[in-house]
């Protein structure tokens, strides 16, 4: 099955401008990582638009909204966790938000608005990213209602087209 993509260095003008967005929505993480100069690369599919960091799919952007990948290692470690029980994988990984009684424990320090990475509690693995609905004080206080919204997850078209895409390049 061949996928339609393109793909495409970003002028600098362009590049910089993505950077600058980049890093109002990923805070200080990208600043910490891109200690280089970065090769940004485009790729358009029909779905959503893929920044290549360096050669890495990095960033995403589907309607609009910029968010960082499963596939971006230097973020996922530096990033902050919140871990789910293993009731809650199966849920997540179909995209479902986060609920208040699935959370197991928060790792890092972060502000309402601020990207997470979902982890399961057993294996420590990334299952998703989300936006988290609550300060960090509060976060923990909460007994139920949506406390991540989850914008990226393990299996979804993003991270089907990034598996294929590193396995052919």
């Amino acid at each position: 099955m061949s996928e339609k993509f393109r793909r495409h260095f970003m002028k600098e003008k362009d590049a910089k401008a993505f950077l600058d967005k980049a890093k109002v929505k990923v805070g200080a993480y990208l600043e910490q990582i891109l200690k280089t100069k970065a090769n940004i690369e485009l790729i358009q599919t029909e779905f959503a638009e893929i920044y290549l960091i360096n050669g890495k799919p990095s960033m995403a952007e589907v309607a609009g909204n910029l968010f960082p990948t499963l596939a971006f290692k230097e973020f996922l470690l530096c990033a902050p966790k919140v871990f789910v029980d293993m009731g809650a994988i199966p849920h997540v990984c179909n995209g479902a938000n986060v609920m208040a009684p699935g959370i197991v424990r928060f790792e890092g320090k972060f502000r309402k608005g601020d990207f997470v990475v979902i982890i399961d509690e057993k294996h420590e693995k990334p299952l998703a990213i989300g936006k988290i609905t609550y300060d960090a004080d509060e976060a923990k206080t909460v007994a139920h209602g949506i406390v991540v919204e989850n914008i990226h997850f393990v299996g979804d078209k993003i991270w089907e087209f990034i598996k294929r895409f590193e396995a052919k390049y």
